[in-house]
């Protein structure tokens, strides 16, 4: 992703004084054009068949966005999140509709744009922060601290085409915070980067979200920081607004149709006997990989968790060459929530954590002359073929 940072003086016109942004009766369409030649020759040949269609992204988009709020745009991949954003940053522009702002934006929605790859970090904290109005004596008091918030210490003096991702993170997010914009539109640029940095930005973001008079939207697949950051969240399906309300309200209504979306897009491709590609996953959370277990102590628990989109998928716990036959299963919710966007609706959800509380000397003979027991937890599916599986190799002690 790239970094991308505009400024906007718009006249207010109709607006209501208490909104930062109105957008009325949008629509956003693109051309999609295909058979495009991809040689020389070839466009000689088929550019007759070209054709070109019309995809509409957004479909009668009617918000009021009002100051101070904090605003969390959700939706599945493609629904128009993105594409709304640009859209109130006047990157783009609607086919229909008005969008009006008012008050100064800063956007942070790809990473690398608005940088000039052979200037340094210093010289392009100039240059984005002239584009967002400052002039070179507001700047000179604030590069001091969009230096020491961005933790770039003597890679700010470097070119940042040496940048990491990360690093360009910091940069743009550093920039963004310290100019005093009244609205501040964000697009999953915060997934990039350390969890330090992360946890960081979300600290700077809830200590501007105290103050009324600074409006955020942001475009997140985290649901946990929509709940924890945003008073606000609207839901983008297909095109159109389908909620718009208290986070954890219009969250529970997503993923419950997310979940309704994915198993009808896979009976159907069953019904129409199209090759799936089943997904799986799989972890032991005990024992750990080359941990240390005293096999005196008798009783351990063999656990961990799985997630398959497979529907007659079974799971297999081995200890070397022995089968352990009892297994209990019960909810991991946390799981799902991550794993939400390729499993929601697809799985039972009351068992993807699994435990097997075992006598690990019943299985001494499974022991290598190494004084080690391998733990298998595998996931088949009906015909026998192994869809995914993991491996933890445990030292044995006290024998």
């Amino acid at each position: 992703m790239a970094y991308n940072a505009k400024i906007h003086f718009v006249l207010r016109g109709n607006m209501q004084a208490e909104n930062a942004i109105e957008i009325r009766n949008v629509k956003k369409t693109f051309k999609v054009q295909t058979d495009r030649a991809n040689s020389l020759k070839s466009f000689f040949v088929t550019k007759r068949h070209n054709s070109v269609e019309m995809h509409t992204v957004l479909e009668n988009i009617n918000l009021n966005i009002k100051k101070g709020e904090t605003v969390c745009l959700i939706g599945n991949n493609g629904c128009g999140k993105s594409t709304l954003l640009k859209l109130m940053t006047k990157i783009i522009y609607p086919n229909k509709g008005t969008i009006e702002t008012n008050g100064k934006i800063a956007s942070l929605l790809e990473l690398g744009a608005g940088f000039h790859p052979d200037f340094t970090g210093r010289e392009n904290i100039y240059f984005n922060s002239a584009v967002f109005g400052m002039n070179r004596s507001q700047i000179n008091k604030r590069i001091n601290e969009i230096i020491e918030f961005s933790e770039l210490g003597e890679f700010i003096d470097e070119p940042i085409r040496t940048y990491s991702s990360g690093m360009y993170m910091r940069l743009a997010f550093s920039i963004a915070i310290n100019v005093d914009a009244d609205i501040l539109l964000i697009d999953e640029i915060l997934a990039v980067g350390d969890q330090h940095f992360q946890d960081k930005c979300y600290d700077k973001l809830n200590e501007l979200k105290m103050d009324k008079t600074k409006t955020i939207i942001i475009v997140s697949h985290s649901l946990e920081v929509v709940k924890n950051l945003c008073s606000r969240a609207i839901w983008i399906y297909k095109g159109n607004v389908k909620m718009d309300g208290d986070p954890p309200y219009v969250i529970a209504e997503y993923l419950e149709q997310m979940a309704k979306d994915h198993k009808e897009e896979h009976e159907k491709a069953i019904l129409d006997g199209k090759n799936i590609n089943y997904k799986a996953v799989i972890w032991i959370d005990y024992p750990k990989d080359y941990m240390t277990i005293d096999i005196t102590n008798n009783m351990i628990d063999f656990q961990g968790w799985q997630l398959s989109d497979c529907s007659n998928s079974t799971l297999e716990l081995k200890i070397g060459n022995a089968t352990v036959e009892n297994i209990d299963y019960f909810p991991r919710q946390e799981v799902i929530t991550i794993y939400s966007e390729q499993f929601k609706g697809l799985v039972d959800e009351k068992k993807i954590g699994w435990k097997s509380t075992i006598d690990l000397k019943k299985f001494s003979n499974q022991i290598t002359e190494n004084g080690t027991i391998k733990f298998c937890a595998r996931i088949k599916k009906e015909d026998g073929t192994t869809l995914t599986e993991k491996y933890s190799t445990v030292l044995i002690k006290g024998e």
